[in-house]
């Protein structure tokens, strides 16, 4: 072991709009030591998502709220340091929901080891948990067909990246809507995109009549607000909208917008919106981490990483997503792997 300190980011407030430092305190201990069935894992890397403003919310989202005094949780990947438990030995990787620190002790439950030939950092985006909700939100729920039009709103994010080149790789004109000519720019010249509407400089609804003159047919939105209400009205009839989350909210309690005025148009034009969750896929994570991995080793997506780091960075890190200053999945180097190999 090469190092006897182990620092963690205990929720001590909840913050009332953007994740502030103030919100978290920087607690230092001793590592701490597996017991049976227990390994100890070297955090190395921290994904960071939308999702996590809702943890911090006091009545919780679809898990239990983060209660204060507890560490941050995270999906993060490590390097089994120590090991009682015989399916994780001693210096392999693995992902897993883990936490804001250092050193995170598990009894193996849901930790997944990271396969031979994958960079264990990936499994926190294209093979992560991002990856897999684009797949099976893009696939399972928006069902595109060939020659279809999809749009994807937070296209520039890491799971609207993915879902974006899953429809062109299934046929499909792909529209993405981004903030900032540097984002649209990446998902047409690099990402493939048949377009790109930057609503910062753009009105979209204008920019959609222009670029699908004939309606929407899948909806993959991210980010819900108006950008879902301009859509609403530009379906056509049995479009799907595939609602994978609402980042425009800042999902932020009692600061939630109206609902879409154009919702009538889902009757109008025996259209269905559908939510999910991606613990609804548990069973077929398998099979869609192999689907990804085919596609990303045979060039047909690509990604891209937002990299920053230190542990004492996480609060920061985490308001990037809010501030839409990262392009692709946002991580955050917490250290190197402690073991060789």
């Amino acid at each position: 072991m090469t190092e006897n300190l182990n620092r963690s980011l205990v929720l001590v407030s909840r913050p009332e709009g953007l994740v502030g430092d103030d919100n978290f305190e920087v607690r230092s201990g001793p590592v701490p030591t597996p017991g049976p069935g227990e390994v100890l894992i070297r955090v190395t890397w921290l994904s960071f998502d939308p999702t996590q403003r809702g943890w911090l919310l006091p009545g919780g989202t679809y898990k239990a709220p983060l209660e204060l005094g507890e560490v941050m949780q995270a999906y993060a990947v490590g390097q089994v340091v120590e090991s009682n438990n015989s399916k994780f030995k001693p210096g392999v990787h693995v992902q897993g929901m883990l936490s804001w620190q250092d050193w995170h002790v598990s009894d193996g439950t849901d930790l997944t080891i990271v396969p031979e030939g994958v960079e264990p950092k990936a499994m926190l985006g294209v093979y992560g948990t991002t990856g897999l909700t684009a797949y099976f939100g893009l696939t399972d729920v928006g069902q595109p067909v060939a020659g279809e039009t999809v749009v994807v709103s937070g296209a520039a994010g890491a799971t609207g990246s993915v879902a974006g080149q899953i429809a062109k790789i299934l046929g499909c004109q792909t529209i993405g809507v981004a903030g900032g000519s540097e984002k649209c720019s990446w998902l047409v010249e690099r990402a493939g995109f048949d377009a790109a509407i930057d609503y910062k400089s753009q009105r979209v609804g204008s920019r959609l009549d222009e670029l699908a003159p004939g309606g929407v047919d899948v909806f993959f939105d991210n980010v819900g607000g108006e950008t879902l209400n301009s859509v609403l009205k530009r379906i056509r009839r049995h479009a799907r909208i595939v609602l994978c989350g609402s980042i425009s909210t800042g999902y932020v309690p009692g600061h939630l917008p109206p609902g879409p005025s154009n919702y009538f148009n889902l009757c109008l034009r025996s259209s269905r919106m559908q939510g999910f969750l991606l613990g609804d896929y548990r069973e077929r994570f398998e099979e869609g981490r192999r689907t990804m991995r085919d596609w990303v080793e045979a060039g047909r997506i690509v990604y891209e990483e937002d990299i920053q780091e230190g542990l004492e960075n996480a609060p920061k890190t985490l308001r990037r997503l809010f501030e839409g200053a990262n392009l692709g999945k946002q991580l955050l180097k917490v250290a190197d792997p402690p073991l060789a190999g």
